[in-house]
């Protein structure tokens, strides 16, 4: 594993410009009001190593849907070292992304803190995968975390190590999912009864919000 030099704040500061320079949805209405208190829950909770390579960061900033829609985030997202825009597969059928949302309760802009893409769970059924996580204590990701996960650090999502997002659910069986198409990202989607030995359960430590 690479672990890449780090230091919270910095981090923190790294993923503002990073939305602004995407010219993010929402970014210019966030000023120092809303980011100086996620700053400093960074800085106090966002430890010391960071492993994107390995597929473990330290935090993300996450930007809900509905400041920042999927429609218009997807598309800001890369593989990394290539410059196609990601995508939303068209197995969503119209209306279906909107009734993917999530299964816990979350904020409009928060940290995810302690995230792994879950490549240990490549190759095994997804609702199992999702019962070890529970069972750890541990949370699922969003659709919005998961494109967070990989618009802040795109060597996440690599080939053979890519990941489902169980913790958006439309009531059905379907469980969302990043993986990379024609070298580009792809929101798709998966069963929760099929495995695929490409497709792991991207998970977190937990979500923080500003007081």
């Amino acid at each position: 594993m690479t672990q890449t030099p780090f230091e919270p704040g910095a981090e923190f500061d790294r993923q503002v410009r990073t939305l602004i320079d995407l010219g993010y949805p929402a970014m210019a209405g966030l000023g120092p009001a809303t980011l100086a208190p996620l700053r400093e829950l960074a800085v106090r909770h966002g430890g010391t190593t960071c492993d994107p390579e390995g597929g473990r960061v330290p935090f993300v900033l996450v930007l809900s849907r509905e400041i920042a829609p999927i429609e218009q985030t997807m598309p800001l997202t890369t593989v990394h070292g290539r410059r196609k825009p990601g995508f939303v597969d068209h197995s969503f059928e119209p209306g279906a992304l909107e009734r993917f949302v999530a299964v816990s309760e979350v904020e409009q802009v928060y940290l995810l803190f302690d995230v792994e893409r879950g490549e240990e769970f490549c190759g095994a059924v997804p609702s199992a995968a999702m019962n070890v996580i529970a069972a750890r204590g541990r949370t699922l990701l969003t659709i919005e975390e998961g494109i967070a996960l990989i618009t802040h650090f795109p060597q996440l999502l690599a080939k053979n190590k890519c990941f489902s997002l169980g913790g958006s659910r439309c009531g059905d069986r379907r469980v969302p999912a990043l993986w990379i198409s024609r070298n580009a990202p792809k929101l798709g989607w998966c069963w929760e009864g099929n495995p695929h030995t490409w497709l792991g359960m991207a998970s977190a430590g937990g979500r923080r919000a500003a007081a």
